[in-house]
C-alpha cells in the first residue's frame, strides 16, 4: 500500500473496518450528522467487499478535442492506484469512459481495492475479467482522449454527491459505497462496531427463539413500544 496515502490508517485498523458492511457504516454516519453514501453509483464488476483509503483524481470533461490527447494522462491515472487503495475519479458524472478493459487490467495487476468512477467505464466484459470492483455512473464506449483532462493526483473530489479527499476510508459492498473522513475515522469505527454488537445479540437471540421484536427490543435494535 502506498504509505503516502495510507500511513495514518494501520493495518489493522483497516483489518477492523473492512469487517463493517457499509450500511452499518452509513447507519455509524447518521448518528454523527455525516452523509458518507455515494449515490448513483453501480456497481459494474468484482464481488465482495472493498475497504482501502481514498486515491483521489479529477477528471475535467470537454468536447472531442477540446484536449490533447496526452492530457487524459490515463497512465499516470492508473500508476496512482497503488497496492490496497481504492481510486475515486470525478468527472462530473459525464458519460465519458475514464477506464476500459487494458487500463483496469494494469490496475488490478497493481493491487488496488477498487476503483469508484462519478463518470464512466466501457469495455465491462473486459474489466469483469480482471476481477478488478469497479463502480461508476455509467457505462459508455465514449472514449475520454480528446475529452477529458488529469487535474493532479490528490486533490479535494466529489463523488456520488459527497466529498472525497485524499486518505478518506472507502468502503464497498453491494449495498453500496460509504466515505468515512479520515477526520472521524476513529469515532466512526466505533460507532459502527458498536451497531455490529447490538445486531450480532439480536441474531443470537433470534436463533434461541426469540421473536425479533422481543429480541429488537431486548437489546434497544427496536424502540421499545407504545403503551
Amino acid at each position: 500500500m502506498d504509505t503516502a496515502v495510507a500511513d495514518a490508517i494501520s493495518e489493522a485498523v483497516l483489518e477492523r473496518c473492512g469487517a463493517i458492511p457499509v450500511s452499518t457504516w452509513s447507519d455509524a454516519l447518521d448518528g454523527m450528522g455525516i452523509q458518507g453514501v455515494m449515490e448513483g453509483l453501480e456497481l459494474r464488476s468484482g464481488n465482495g467487499r472493498i475497504c482501502g483509503p481514498a486515491v483521489t483524481a479529477r477528471q475535467i470533461p470537454g468536447r472531442l478535442g477540446e484536449f490533447a490527447k496526452a492530457e487524459f494522462a490515463v497512465g499516470r491515472l492508473v500508476s496512482a492506484a497503488t497496492a490496497g487503495t481504492v481510486l475515486v475519479v470525478d468527472v462530473g458524472g459525464q458519460p465519458i469512459s475514464t477506464l476500459g478493459g487494458l487500463a483496469a487490467y494494469g490496475t488490478q495487476k497493481q493491487g488496488a481495492a477498487g476503483v469508484v468512477i462519478d463518470g464512466a467505464c466501457r469495455d465491462v466484459d473486459e474489466i469483469r475479467a480482471t476481477g478488478l470492483w469497479l463502480a461508476s455512473r455509467w457505462v459508455a464506449p465514449t472514449t475520454g482522449k480528446g475529452r477529458l483532462r488529469l487535474l493532479p493526483i490528490g486533490v479535494t473530489v466529489t463523488a456520488g454527491g459527497v466529498t472525497v479527499s485524499q486518505g478518506d476510508l472507502i468502503v464497498g459492498d453491494e449495498t453500496g459505497i460509504v466515505v468515512v473522513p479520515r477526520a472521524v475515522l476513529e469515532e466512526a469505527l466505533a460507532r459502527a462496531e458498536r451497531i455490529m454488537a447490538v445486531d450480532a445479540e439480536v441474531e443470537r437471540r433470534l436463533h434461541a427463539g426469540e421473536t425479533f421484536a422481543a429480541a429488537g427490543a431486548a437489546t434497544g435494535y427496536l424502540p421499545p413500544p407504545k403503551d
